[in-house]
């Protein structure tokens, strides 16, 4: 069983940064982890993935060069750094682990097992 807790959301200006953390319970570190995002009236989207041993990240075109993520096994968290915000980066983001035995589509929300609560994100133009 995993609890994830996402922190750092917050209102700020476009080209401005922000770190979100996940801080999870129990043994994440043989899982992979991953961010989707979901803005108003529209379904959840996958963000980034980072593979267990943190060797292998994968990314959303529209992020790519602009966010971050990355984890610290050794305290169960997993972080997204966000650079050079944009206003259609506006959403709640959230935090996945774990995917499901057999499930390969690491960009799709069904994959994940364990989800976090979401952490509003909001860029102004």
């Amino acid at each position: 069983q995993v609890h994830a807790v996402e922190s750092g959301g917050g209102l700020v200006q476009a080209g401005d940064s922000l770190r979100l953390s996940c801080a999870a319970s129990g043994r994440t570190s043989s899982y992979a982890m991953a961010w989707f995002r979901q803005a108003p009236g529209k379904e959840r989207v996958f963000v980034a993935r980072i593979s267990a041993s943190g060797v292998y990240t994968d990314y959303v075109e529209s992020v790519k060069g602009r966010f971050t993520i990355s984890r610290d096994n050794a305290n169960n968290t997993v972080y997204l750094q966000m650079n050079s915000l944009k206003p259609e980066d506006t959403a709640v983001y959230y935090c996945a682990a774990a995917q499901k035995p057999g499930s390969s589509n690491w960009r799709s929300s069904g994959t994940y097992v364990y989800w976090g609560q979401g952490t509003q994100v909001t860029v102004s133009s």
